[in-house]
């Protein structure tokens, strides 16, 4: 066992060394870790291993307490629409579909299309989660759209073993008696989680911070996580809900960037060995057999729910905003898995499909890194700005010139504002996130929605007679992106832009920026400058 442990660490290393020359996300490094090991040590059987499944599933269990962390109460009721509404009909709409073409074209038994239409309407919680986390999208607004759909479907988890559970009892009495238990234990699980957050919880971590050990803290920590995921269990829910929701009671506290810090390394450990186990459920002799059957039901599958997770959002938000939501949650996610697995157990579904579906399930699952990372541009090259947005928005008169033009309304860009306004600077700010344009619009300030990436955009704000343009964005590829437009246009004579640290710099370098501000060097001067001061 030590050696197979050494074995799947050094081929991690190696293999995510590789993927990370070609840009590749480590997720997908750690499924291929997983796909090696079973191969090389023939632990196909270890697939199955309980206690296994159990260290693994706390890395989701770990994830979704630091997203707890970030998310308050008050900020969860914000969001009741993202995730009662929108997740809601996203796991309904979802099941119905499948649950017809499985039933009606297919010809499965009612029982099995409505097990195939619940597991195949739930995402990835842990690569779509880890993702946006490592990369900030979590508070963009359809990072919002996702989170919100993916604890509702984190919930929805709940009744679907449920709803197999009942499938399984043998009588209508039964059934009865599962529901009002079911009801009972989530009334005292919410009561006592909602007890002990608060009324003992910030006490507790007061009394841990004062004997000064970071040992005794760590351990409080993961006492916390774990013992409220335990608690969870405990009445029949899943790990990851109870661990978000005493994410959220801490995120109430003054401790909570302290516990975050202390809980990453732990979550990231755990998580990669769930991904190990994702990839030891490839078996290469099923995508044989069964290949064009994969090839034609992982596309339809993905087609499937895009469509319906577009149609949604698209019906209150932008289309961009849509197309990000859908084209994050189109993969079938880890909890699919487990429900399969149940169903399989329990006869409710044919060991053949069961398989044929997990393989397809971690396909897709094995593609929505690469998906993600290139996320923005893929939306930025696809979907066009909303016209009306455009057009509803501020008109520039031909005749101006020697104005500022400012990219981006974000924390930065309101700032730069500020700063513009006392010298009495004339100034246009462009904003593609419809948040930031509605904090501007309700401020009074000249601003146009769209997007700074497309020509026709950056001419209606006359940029070629524009005396600076100053490019307020955090996100490099975007930077990248939208400096090379307004190289086309003015040769970045008059561009400056903002980027965190020389690496971003030197990728620029062909673009002719003459105004480049790297914010690592700058703050770095003036901390030492402040030390000389004392």
């Amino acid at each position: 066992m030590l050696g197979i442990i050494v074995a799947t660490i050094f081929i991690s290393i190696v293999v995510n060394l590789l993927l990370k020359k070609l840009h590749l996300p480590t997720i997908i490094g750690y499924i291929v870790t997983g796909t090696i090991i079973t191969y090389a040590f023939g632990l196909h059987e270890a697939v199955d291993n309980h206690e296994l499944k159990e260290i693994a599933e706390f890395g989701i269990v770990f994830l979704m307490f630091t997203i707890g962390l970030e998310f308050s109460f008050d900020s969860l009721m914000r969001m009741k629409k993202e995730v009662f509404l929108t997740g809601t009909l996203q796991i309904a709409v979802t099941t119905l579909f499948v649950y017809f073409i499985s039933y009606y074209v297919l010809g499965f038994d009612f029982k099995t299309s409505m097990v195939l239409g619940t597991a195949l309407s739930l995402s990835s919680t842990a690569i779509v989660l880890k993702t946006f986390n490592e990369t900030r999208e979590i508070s963009k607004p359809y990072g919002r759209r996702v989170l919100g759909i993916l604890i509702m479907q984190d919930i929805a988890v709940i009744p679907i073993l449920l709803m197999i559970t009942i499938f399984t009892a043998s009588s209508g009495e039964s059934v009865v008696h599962l529901i009002f238990q079911t009801t009972i234990a989530a009334f005292a699980l919410i009561t006592i989680l909602f007890l002990v957050g608060k009324y003992l919880l910030e006490p507790f971590f007061e009394h841990v911070s004062k004997s000064k050990s970071d040992e005794l803290f760590v351990g409080s920590v993961l006492f916390i996580a774990i013992g409220a995921s335990y608690i969870a269990h405990y009445f029949g829910f899943s790990y990851s809900l109870g661990a978000f929701v005493a994410g959220m009671m801490i995120s109430e506290t003054k401790f909570k960037h302290q516990v975050e810090a202390d809980l990453t390394p732990f979550r990231n450990l755990l998580l990669g060995v769930f991904f190990i186990t994702v990839g030891m459920q490839i078996n290469f002799a099923i995508i044989a057999q069964y290949f064009f059957t994969i090839v034609i039901l992982l596309p339809v599958l993905i087609g499937l729910k895009y469509v319906i997770i577009y149609a949604i959002v698209r019906v209150d938000d932008t289309k961009r905003v849509a197309f990000k939501t859908a084209l994050s949650l189109v993969q079938i996610g880890e909890f699919s898995l487990a429900v399969l697995e149940l169903a399989r157990n329990n006869h409710l579904i044919s060991p053949i499909y069961s398989q044929v579906l997990i393989v397809t399930i971690v396909l897709s699952m094995i593609l929505t890194p690469i998906v993600l990372k290139n996320l923005s541009r893929i939306a930025a090259s696809l979907v066009p700005e909303d016209s009306m947005m455009v057009c509803n928005a501020l008109q520039v008169e031909h005749d101006t010139k020697n104005h500022i033009i400012v990219l981006g309304y974000g924390n930065l860009g309101q700032e730069v504002v500020k700063e513009l306004k006392k010298d009495e600077k004339e100034y246009f700010i462009i904003e593609h996130n419809l948040k930031y344009f509605e904090v501007g619009q309700q401020q009074g300030e000249p601003i146009l929605f769209g997007n700074a990436a497309h020509k026709h955009i950056l001419e209606s704000v006359k940029i070629k007679r524009a005396s600076a343009i100053i490019v307020a964005i955090d996100n490099p590829e975007k930077l990248h992106l939208i400096c090379e437009v307004i190289n086309d246009l003015t040769k970045n004579i008059k561009t400056i832009v903002k980027v965190i640290k020389c690496e971003e710099k030197e990728a620029l370098s062909p673009l002719h920026l003459k105004h480049i501000v790297v914010q690592n060097s700058e703050v770095a001067k003036a901390l030492v400058k402040e030390i000389r001061e004392i």
